[in-house]
């Protein structure tokens, strides 16, 4: 048995398919595909069930899988131990993001980070938040920008980067393009346009239509802020956005204020609470912490 294999395995289990299991650890899938199978025959028993559309665990697999974890666990503390006494600053931070995050300039955090320590890879990817903090939570990503409608996400820690007011927004012939502010119950049939499930502010949305027994009617999704304020422009329906994102489109767009406690949305920098985290990303989480403080005076 070798920790490659259990590194593959554990990569398909966790993504339910061999294409994104391999993309994940950077190996061609058949070299992916052989490493599991001679695993199974180490084992003596299937431990993926690839019968279906979507790779699901054997009972076998379920009972093996926590084990496997908790091996390549005990494999990344060695080497963080090692590293805690050498002091090397090396190895790779993987961060992630959703889409609407201009409020943390990760470009320039990142130059300046590699300016700092240019022996340190880094890889950035995008993602909607639910799954951003799914891949922090299992340490597939070090850092990660989420949004998040209320508290932060079971076992994760989080610094907030912005604190933001959700707004309707109406094109300048819309019903509601004169009003000031509107109770949820008011508009809960309206054609909503909105981000997609697995955000902040989605969720934010679907708490607020909650509390007035109703769900949300919507219409038209996009993960770009930009993409949602350009379809309400065009009178397609009631876009909710951050407020100074929809100020800063206020030529295109008429604002409404929507009476709820729940139209708020936060967006937050978020780390495993607990585990091991390596040198390297503990050293980009300092860094970004700073720069984050010092930027808004905190």
């Amino acid at each position: 048995m070798e920790l490659r294999q259990l590194e593959y395995f554990v990569a398909v289990a966790e993504e339910s398919s061999f294409t994104r299991g391999a993309a994940r650890v950077h190996v061609a899938q058949p070299g992916v595909s052989a490493q599991i199978r001679r695993l199974e025959r180490e084992l003596g028993q299937e431990l993926l069930d690839r019968s279906g559309r979507q790779v699901q665990l054997t009972d076998v697999g379920v009972a093996v899988l926590p084990y496997a974890r908790a091996a390549l666990a005990a494999v990344a503390g060695a080497r963080l131990a090692v590293d805690e006494v050498t002091g090397l600053l090396r190895g790779q931070v993987s961060l992630g993001t959703v889409a609407s995050s201009s409020h943390l300039s990760l470009p320039k955090l990142l130059a300046e980070f590699h300016a700092l320590h240019p022996s340190i890879d880094m890889a950035l990817s995008e993602g909607n938040s639910d799954h951003l903090a799914e891949g922090v939570r299992t340490g597939r990503i070090d850092v990660a920008v989420i949004g998040m409608a209320a508290d932060p996400p079971p076992g994760l820690a989080v610094q907030v980067i912005a604190d933001e007011l959700l707004v309707g927004a109406v094109s300048a012939g819309h019903p509601l393009a004169h009003r000031e502010r509107v109770s949820v119950e008011e508009i809960r049939d309206r054609t909503l346009i909105c981000l997609p499930p697995g955000t902040g502010l989605r969720t934010s949305v679907e708490a607020a239509w909650s509390a007035v027994a109703a769900t949300p009617r919507i219409a038209f999704e996009a993960s770009d802020p930009l993409v949602l304020a350009q379809l309400a422009a065009r009178g397609l329906g009631l876009a909710i956005l951050p407020q100074p994102f929809a100020r800063a489109h206020a030529r295109q767009l008429r604002i409404v204020r929507i009476d709820s406690a729940h139209l708020r949305g936060r967006l937050a920098l978020a780390w495993r609470a607990e585990g091991p985290v390596s040198p390297a990303a503990r050293a980009f989480l300092t860094h970004a912490r700073r720069q984050l403080a010092e930027s808004t005076g905190s």
